[in-house]
């Protein structure tokens, strides 16, 4: 979701447009202040909505986090939660099969918990089972499922705590997919570790690397997403360039062919904010539109149909938008009113629409305004409000 921490209201950038999303708002109405508070919504069964249960109910309209404020940012990736202190302090709850929570343990959390010796972090990002937080120093920690690499300490061991990725300093931006993780420096270049069996490091091969290798051929990056095995990144010209797999068209440069390099989605600019997710992509435009390519299966693009798109298309009747998230198959955009809208599937109720219909259109979350930051995983929403929503 990141990477510069997008300041600007206007000119957002993604720290990890994939699994993490801030977006920095001033206020909304006059309602009375609860900064940085954290709503979810969706499936709970590992405890993900961090509401000190673990249940099989369909939460189809945002209900509190358990015990955080102060929160400026939030990921989440399949059945994990994870949220950022303004202190540079990072809590978790949820799974915690294979370490995903990076509190040393295996044992699911169904409310926060401080991840201990982890400080001074100002971005988060989540891939399938493993996580990542990038330190103001510039350096990069990973922890959880390793058997790809995904960590990037030269192993393939999984890690119940955070461990240090090897080689890399001046980052500004972290992202995950699903086996694999992405960085950008400060000098524009981006660095990618884990597998790469569609070519989603972006070196030119289809080879797996436990160490963190320099993308080919992309300079000036202004941020940065992961999805599940792809991968866009935004210039600062506004352009935006992928690589990876491309069964579903998700790199969007007309074609079904996986890019083991990085290709320019298909005559595209004035992009000022990028997600990638399971399969599909997301773009806002300078003037608030969105676009969206790639897997459609479930409505997830937003356009009405349920027909793969090989090239952006624009989605009808989004406007006034500031930034998207996505969620592994669904959609999620912040509009610059501080509401939240959502598409695609909805079986655990994860568009918050208070319904468990998939929806081809976007619809409006429930109750939520003065929304600073969002997050979606495989089945569950999170948001970070500056204002109490409304009941």
């Amino acid at each position: 979701m990141g990477d510069m921490m997008i300041s600007l209201r206007r000119n957002i950038r993604l720290l990890n447009p994939v699994w993490i999303l801030l977006f920095c708002g001033a206020g909304y109405g006059t309602t009375s202040l609860a900064a940085g508070m954290v709503w979810a919504w969706g499936g709970n069964d590992s405890g993900q909505l961090g509401i000190g249960t673990v249940d099989t109910r369909h939460y189809t309209t945002p209900i509190k986090v358990n015990g955080l404020t102060d929160i400026s940012a939030v990921a989440a990736r399949f059945d994990v939660s994870l949220a950022l202190k303004t202190d540079g302090t990072v809590w978790v709850w949820g799974d915690n099969g294979m370490g995903l929570l990076g509190d040393g343990t295996s044992v699911g959390r169904s409310n926060p918990v401080k991840i201990s010796g982890l400080a001074g972090v100002i971005a988060i990002a989540g891939g399938r089972y493993h996580s990542l937080a990038l330190k103001a120093d510039g350096s990069v920690w990973a922890w959880g499922d390793n058997v790809n690499g995904q960590l990037g300490d030269g192993t393939r061991s999984s890690q119940l705590n955070p461990v240090q990725v090897n080689g890399l300093a001046d980052v500004i931006a972290i992202a995950g997919g699903r086996y694999h993780s992405i960085a950008l420096k400060a000098d524009g270049t981006v660095w990618a570790w884990g597998e790469n069996v569609d070519g989603e490091l972006g070196d030119g091969t289809t080879i797996r690397h436990l160490n963190p290798v320099k993308v080919n051929s992309l300079v000036g990056i202004a941020a940065i997403t992961a999805g599940g095995d792809h991968n866009l990144a935004l210039k600062a010209d506004g352009s935006v360039w992928a690589w990876g797999s491309n069964r579903n068209g998700q790199v969007g440069d007309g074609t079904s062919i996986n890019r083991t390099n990085p290709v320019r989605v298909n005559a595209f600019d004035g992009i000022v904010s990028i997600a990638a997710g399971g399969d599909h992509s997301l773009a806002v435009k300078v003037d608030g539109t969105v676009w969206a390519w790639g897997f459609n299966w479930a409505g997830q693009l937003g356009d009405g149909t349920t027909i793969d798109q090989l090239k952006p298309v624009k989605i009808p009747g989004l406007s006034g938008m500031v930034n998207v998230a996505v969620g592994h198959y669904f959609s999620l955009a912040l509009k610059s009113d501080g509401t939240v809208w959502a598409w695609g599937p909805n079986q655990d109720g994860q568009l918050g629409d208070g319904t468990m219909t998939n929806r081809l259109s976007p619809v409006q979350v429930q109750g939520l305004v003065g929304v600073s930051a969002l997050a979606g995983g495989n089945d569950h929403s999170l948001a970070v409000v500056d204002f109490a929503p409304t009941k």
